[in-house]
């Protein structure tokens, strides 16, 4: 489920990239349509399963519904402030090489046991291989200091969304509570997305754009990551996190013609190790 999850965030990229491309919205309001729909989709598959009349009326529901909301609108919102004040490339780089650290070390501080060696080898692969894989930026324009603040505010609120998501709630369906988060989030950031414009052209290109980033990368990939958390850790999720910007760059070089140099495969191999050393079976769990 979490592979599944980092390959289907992978076509998020391009697909919102597409959807501005034919549209002109701004980021915002592609990021709403994202959330909107996906909560849209998600929440009328719960209803269609008869899961939403399993929603307890509780404080505990209430507050992990609107918790998945806020931080997917911060997340959001903060990561595209970050590419507003410096660059793609540097917001990018600065947010995924921080999930994996910020999930790692909140992990340890939940569970109270210091990461193991084995955590903390694959994290340093994983940041070397991102760096790599991401053409570490070289241009100075823009304000740095802000925007790599901001991209670090956009990985905790993913990091925290993550560790929050790693336990399920007694009686919330999972579902249920994921695609109304979703629609909370997307309505936090409804006003913003308004005030920059959101009006779509009814072509064929346009809605299917739409609906692909509402259905693919978000609604079955997020579904996807939050039930491989619960079964497998927040400490697995780093696969799927780690797998997104490796798929959106192999997309980009089949679908976009682009090409990838030296470093950049280096630091695809160096990705794959890290998923590889987190994956591999302890002397505890391995078959004889």
């Amino acid at each position: 489920m979490l592979i599944l999850a980092g390959l289907l965030w992978g076509t998020g990229g391009l697909a919102g990239a597409h959807l501005a491309s034919r549209t002109g919205l701004q980021p915002v309001a592609v990021a709403a349509y994202r959330l909107l729909v996906g909560g849209a989709l998600i929440t009328a598959y719960a209803w269609a399963a008869g899961r939403l009349r399993m929603v307890p009326r509780t404080r505990a529901a209430a507050a992990r519904v609107a918790a998945t909301g806020v931080l997917l609108a911060a997340y959001q919102t903060a990561y595209f402030a970050a590419v507003e004040a410096t660059s793609v490339s540097l917001a990018t780089l600065t947010t995924m090489v921080s999930i994996p650290v910020l999930v790692t070390v909140g992990s340890s501080a939940l569970d109270r046991r210091p990461p193991t060696l084995r955590a903390a080898g694959s994290i340093v692969v994983a940041v070397s291989g991102l760096m790599l894989l991401l053409d570490s930026p070289t241009s100075t324009s823009g304000d740095i200091t802000t925007g790599a603040g901001l991209a670090l505010l956009a990985a905790l609120g993913f990091a925290v969304l993550t560790l929050d998501r790693r336990t399920p709630l007694p009686g919330l369906d999972l579902d249920a509570a994921t695609g109304l988060g979703f629609l909370t989030g997307g309505l936090l950031l409804l006003p913003a997305s308004l005030a920059s414009g959101m009006e779509l052209p009814l072509r064929t290109d346009v809605v299917g754009a739409v609906v692909f980033l509402g259905l693919v990368p978000t609604a079955v990939a997020y579904t996807s990551y939050f039930a491989g958390l619960q079964r497998a850790g927040a400490a697995a999720g780093i696969v799927a996190v780690l797998l997104e910007p490796l798929t959106a760059t192999l997309l980009a070089v089949l679908l976009g013609h682009d090409r990838l140099g030296g470093a950049q495969l280096l630091g695809a191999f160096l990705v794959l190790v890290s998923i590889g050393i987190q994956q591999a079976p302890t002397r505890t769990n391995a078959t004889p």
